[in-house]
């Protein structure tokens, strides 16, 4: 007997008259703005302007979309190309499906292109929005909550997540709530790499490089529950593969860039420093300001030597009465 288990929603969409409004577009849209806003006040500790990171999301994020997309389309490229189904589903984002390691990939060459136009380090734009990804990861996972998809092998755990669907092949029942695992998961990478970085002063992308190496490590044992058709490689899922992959260039990241380039960046917006820079300068260094301080300090150049003569005067005075004294 069920004693407990995690409901599904009826359905994953709400109608404003005819606006759809889906739960899976919520969790992404919800995921980016907490991304950005933990982002932002890293960078700023770190020494950047308010409202830089906004400006490179405004790159990283549609790439990110984009990218996130195309790797699901290529994987499972049959839910949309093989007989009966229609190839236009693939372009209905909305409905589920983005591949993180697409989604960081391209995401990534959209930063580069918004750090490059500003004069910004990437790895150190990396390192400031890492934790924050995660947290956009423990968000996004909750639209597949929503959509009833991606759950893992049936169980009778008392978290267990109840299928109610029926539609593409599902079958109603109770299953491991993979998509709450790998949430709990990622906000777990985000208070690790949040702590790290803060006792280890991690720089120069390592901070980034550790939460991909942690996410990974989650997201293989997920890969390894879930149930939904995927391709296989040698037994293994092909994420999983995928995770074991980008686990081993992470941690052989961490590795080589903190032997070549240890520490942290000095500074991370060239522009910020050089404004500190212009705030130290002495007041009165330039303009007529300057010519003030210069013209003042001209003058009493030209004053110490009649101030000297006037010296030598009274003591040639001092001297002669000294005499008159001795004489008398």
């Amino acid at each position: 007997m069920e004693l407990a288990f995690i409901p599904s929603p009826s359905r994953g969409v709400l109608y404003l008259g005819p606006i759809p409004l889906r739960g899976y577009a919520f969790c992404i849209i919800i995921g980016v703005f907490v991304a950005v806003w933990l982002g932002n006040k890293r960078w700023i500790a770190r020494g950047g302007r308010a409202g830089t990171v906004a400006d490179i999301a405004v790159w990283a994020v549609p790439f990110g979309l984009v990218g996130g997309r195309l790797y699901h389309v290529i994987t499972d490229y049959e839910l949309y190309f093989s007989e009966g189904r229609d190839w236009v589903d693939a372009f209905k984002i909305w409905e589920g499906g983005l591949g993180i390691w697409g989604a960081i990939a391209l995401g990534a060459l959209g930063a580069w292109i918004g750090c490059r136009r500003r004069g910004i380090p990437m790895p150190a734009y990396a390192d400031a929005v890492a934790p924050g990804i995660a947290l956009a990861q423990a968000i996004g996972r909750w639209g597949n909550w929503f959509n009833q998809e991606l759950y893992g092998k049936p169980t009778d755990l008392p978290w267990a997540l109840k299928i109610t669907s029926s539609a593409d092949g599902r079958v109603p029942g109770t299953y491991h709530p993979t998509f709450l695992y790998e949430s709990l998961w990622c906000i777990g990478v985000a208070l690790l790499v949040i702590w790290a970085d803060r006792r280890f002063k991690l720089g120069h992308g390592r901070a980034f490089a550790l939460y991909v190496a942690a996410y990974c490590v989650g997201r293989f044992w997920t890969e390894y529950l879930r149930v939904d058709d995927a391709h296989h490689i040698l037994g293994l899922r092909l994420n999983n593969w995928t995770a074991l992959f980008v686990f081993l260039l992470a941690v052989l990241y961490i590795v080589l860039s903190a032997k070549k380039r240890p520490g942290r960046e000095a500074v991370v917006e060239p522009q910020v420093s050089g404004e500190a820079a212009g705030d130290d300068e002495v007041p009165g260094g330039d303009g007529a300001a300057g010519e003030a301080a210069a013209d003042e300090a001209g003058t009493t150049s030209e004053a110490e030597p009649d101030a000297v003569a006037r010296t030598s005067v009274s003591d040639e005075a001092k001297n002669e009465a000294g005499s008159a004294t001795k004489k008398s």
